[in-house]
């Protein structure tokens, strides 16, 4: 049975990316997969790493409890808007002080290259932008999508991470959210 951690990464739990990540989950669930949805914005600790990676923060509890879930998962769905080209604030906090040296990756010494530490895990970002895919990718060249995929997950080493991208939001009438809603869940189902 496939471990799968679905993070909500917007900070409104009632925007679309929590109905996304609910649906998600439910897909999962009803396909009998092992499954934890958390809200970012239900968490408490402090979104700034304060002096970089020179000293480490002490994690918050919730903090601990998610460096464990990640552990555990065998599979990691993060659901985010794309704001000001990436990622809400929220969500680059929790990736900061979340994946520490240690943790998530290890740096080598005296070479250039890292170990990373979240192999065996495979990702699926889904991702909401008010603007049109193709702008998003051929005039901003998706900067949201390498970062979260290439720079973030990858070099953890989750992978292959797959990406689900719902374009036009903000235009779109409700038979079409509800149609973004039902593929999300079939993802869910199918624990992809």
């Amino acid at each position: 049975m496939k471990k799968i951690l679905i993070l909500n990464g917007h900070p409104n739990e009632a925007a679309l990316c929590g109905s996304l990540a609910q649906k998600y989950f439910d897909g999962a669930k009803d396909a009998g997969f092992d499954v934890k949805l958390v809200h970012l914005s239900r968490l408490q600790f402090d979104p700034i790493l304060h002096k970089g990676y020179l000293q480490i923060q002490e994690l918050e509890p919730d903090l601990v409890q998610i460096q464990k879930d990640i552990l555990w998962s065998e599979h990691i769905v993060i659901v985010h808007p794309i704001w000001w080209g990436t990622v809400p604030a929220l969500l680059k906090g929790f990736l900061d002080r979340v994946l520490l040296p240690g943790f998530a990756f290890k740096y080598r010494k005296d070479n250039p290259l890292w170990d990373r530490l979240l192999k065996g895990r495979t990702g699926r970002l889904i991702i909401t932008t008010d603007a049109p895919w193709w702008w998003n990718k051929f005039v901003n060249w998706n900067p949201a999508i390498h970062m979260m995929k290439t720079t973030v997950l990858e070099f953890c080493g989750v992978k292959p991470v797959k990406v689900t991208q719902f374009d036009e939001v903000k235009n779109r009438k409700a038979p079409q959210i509800e149609a973004f809603l039902q593929k999300t869940y079939e993802l869910g189902k199918k624990g992809i």
